[in-house]
């Protein structure tokens, strides 16, 4: 193995682990079933309880990446499900081919992508983003999914499709930009779209748009996907007067990899360490939709920014998403 190359494949991965257990002691899925990310063979039955949180990887001293290895174990068995894993309608039913799709508002080069979740517990901060997007600046909305709930479920086939259909869509629309409100999204699209990929927070920067001022030093829950590079909380940082504290020891918010129908406890009290603060700020909307429903004082740092004062909605998420199919914004 080269200097730095991660282990990806499960063969691969059985083979460098050594078994110092450094990835069972910070997971509470490997420490449940007494594993470590090297025991392949359990770990392939168990595949769908993983929350795909990276965790594993960030402290594994060999380089096994743990996610990765996982989703590959999920392919697999995808695959031999004929490509659809059992268990998942309802989820699949929607996003597979995703229900509440619109273009209608797409205008200009550049346009807003709230993704699935942040329009279902945020409705009227969306609402009020996209207004203020096409007034400065002519930025049309776009509601659609990224796919990155199919591609976790191993179903690669349907992802590469739903990113080769997207990709499609946006550049038939003549779309050269895309802004991004949610941290799954863009790093699950950076790099996989003719089009630029952008942070919400940084398209504010660049416009010039005035938000509510941050002082003090804020506690931030990390969303699973910006834990490492923490692109999107760069991005974030440029309205905070002072550096934010991170709020460590929290492998996930209990929704990574859809593995909480299968580890329904686990899940439930993976935050539980959370609940001891006196406010969380975090920029993932189904993580901060799921720290609500958990009894935790949570605020999304984006509807903080905008001052829309909206608490996440967890009552009636599906069908907020669900208005959005055929929302037309009025002309100006």
């Amino acid at each position: 193995m080269k200097e730095n190359e991660k282990v990806v494949s499960p063969e691969a991965a059985a083979d460098a682990c050594v078994h110092c257990h450094l990835c069972r002691k910070s997971c509470a899925f490997l420490e449940k079933y007494g594993m470590d990310i090297g025991d392949t063979g359990r770990l392939r039955e168990l595949a769908y309880h993983c929350f795909l949180c990276g965790t594993c990887t960030a402290v594994c001293p060999r380089g096994i990446d743990g996610r990765q290895v996982v989703l590959t174990m999920r392919r697999e068995h995808a695959a031999k499900e004929g490509g659809r894993p059992k268990g998942y309608g309802m989820l699949l039913w929607e996003k597979a081919d995703y229900k509440f799709r619109n273009y209608r508002n797409a205008a200009g080069t550049s346009v807003l992508f709230p993704g699935c979740n942040f329009p279902s517990f945020y409705p009227e901060t969306t609402k009020y983003l996209s207004a203020l997007l096409k007034e400065r600046a002519g930025i049309g909305t776009v509601y659609d999914c990224c796919g990155k709930p199919v591609a976790e479920l191993g179903m690669a086939d349907r992802e590469e499709t739903i990113l080769r259909e997207l990709d499609a869509r946006l550049s038939g629309e003549d779309i050269e930009e895309l802004i991004l409100v949610c941290p799954n999204c863009y790093h699950f699209l950076k790099g996989k779209l003719r089009a630029r990929v952008v942070s919400i927070y940084r398209k504010l920067q660049e416009l010039g748009i005035r938000t509510k001022e941050m002082k003090g030093s804020l506690s931030f829950f990390l969303p699973c996907p910006d834990r490492v590079q923490q692109e999107m909380l760069k991005d974030i940082k440029m309205f905070l007067k002072k550096d934010p504290e991170i709020l460590d020891g929290v492998q996930c918010c209990g929704l990574g990899g859809c593995a909480a129908g299968k580890e329904p406890d686990l899940a439930a009290a993976l935050t539980d360490p959370l609940l001891r603060e006196e406010l969380v700020y975090t920029y993932c909307a189904s993580c901060c939709g799921n720290l609500a429903r958990k009894g935790c004082r949570a605020e999304h740092i984006l509807v903080k920014l905008l001052g829309t004062g909206e608490t996440p909605d967890t009552r009636k998420s599906l069908l907020n998403r669900a208005k959005f199919t055929y929302r037309k914004e009025k002309k100006e």
